[in-house]
């Protein structure tokens, strides 16, 4: 069972605690049902998992910057985002193309802005996406949006000079909004693994990551990366992914989440 933990990228420690306790519960109760011991390892992942914090709307406006490595899937979190703040928590949403180096990225977010009849705010290729960041929340304010959604370029964690970029662009938040950015949302793909945990230490330290988003959990059968987060870094999993519709992203379940990944491993 560690083992199958271990695979399923939970991270050794998470992994050998949950196998020691459950251990220590069969030694302290005698208990061998199966069901019994498959309701206790639930449990037991469950009491590693912390509820997702409020997704409040704060600010004047409240913004939201979204990071994260390239292929993370940032600019379709945004959309989705955008779309479950609106009906789920009455929010007036805008986006900001703050990813001012990939062409691709802005027409993609101005497509989904389209789709979603949402203001798309973006700059001329090359802009300094600070800026972008600045005029979105202005103009925010000009239409009544309550929650700045700025899409970020994707930028590996190790590069110091893209990093530096990232904190420029939070300062610029903080200036154009008191308090902003009120949250600080690290998108990561399921698939990456153990990886993870070195790009949410490098993006915690630059920008004060406040929670996260897990992207691509039904192309996965290693979802496992939440425990290693939460348990690593202290960092909650607010929303996660799991498909390619508008209504594939969900605030974060720790109890449904525990049910899926038990029912993936048993079908292994």
């Amino acid at each position: 069972m560690e083992a199958q933990l271990i695979e399923a990228d939970m991270g050794v420690a998470p992994a050998r605690q949950v196998v020691g306790n459950l251990r220590s519960y069969i030694t302290r109760t005698g208990v061998t049902s199966a069901v019994t011991l498959h309701t206790q390892l639930a449990a037991e992942l469950r009491s590693l998992l912390a509820d997702p914090p409020p997704f409040a709307l704060e600010g004047d406006p409240t913004v939201v910057l979204l990071v994260g490595v390239n292929g993370a899937g940032k600019t379709t979190t945004a959309a989705k985002l955008a779309q479950l703040a609106r009906t789920r928590f009455g929010a007036r949403p805008l986006l900001a193309a703050c990813d001012t180096f990939r062409a691709a990225a802005v027409e993609q977010l101005q497509t989904w802005g389209a789709r979603l009849d949402l203001p798309v705010v973006s700059g001329a290729a090359g802009a300094d996406p600070g800026a972008v960041l600045f005029d979105a929340v202005a103009s925010a304010r000009a239409r009544g949006s309550n929650l700045v959604l700025a899409d970020t370029a994707g930028r590996l964690h190790s590069k110091f000079n893209l990093m530096e970029e990232l904190k420029k662009v939070a300062r610029v938040a903080g200036k154009a909004s008191a308090g902003a950015p009120q949250h600080v949302l690290l998108v990561l793909d399921a698939v990456s693994g153990q990886n993870a945990l070195a790009q949410a230490a490098a993006f915690q330290a630059a920008v004060g990551v406040t929670a996260v988003v897990i992207t691509k959990l039904d192309s996965s059968a290693r979802g496992g990366i939440v425990f290693a987060v939460q348990q690593a870094l202290n960092l909650p999993v607010q929303f996660v992914g799991s498909g390619e519709r508008l209504e594939d992203l969900e605030t974060f379940n720790p109890g449904d989440y525990v049910a899926q990944l038990l029912a993936a491993e048993t079908q292994r």
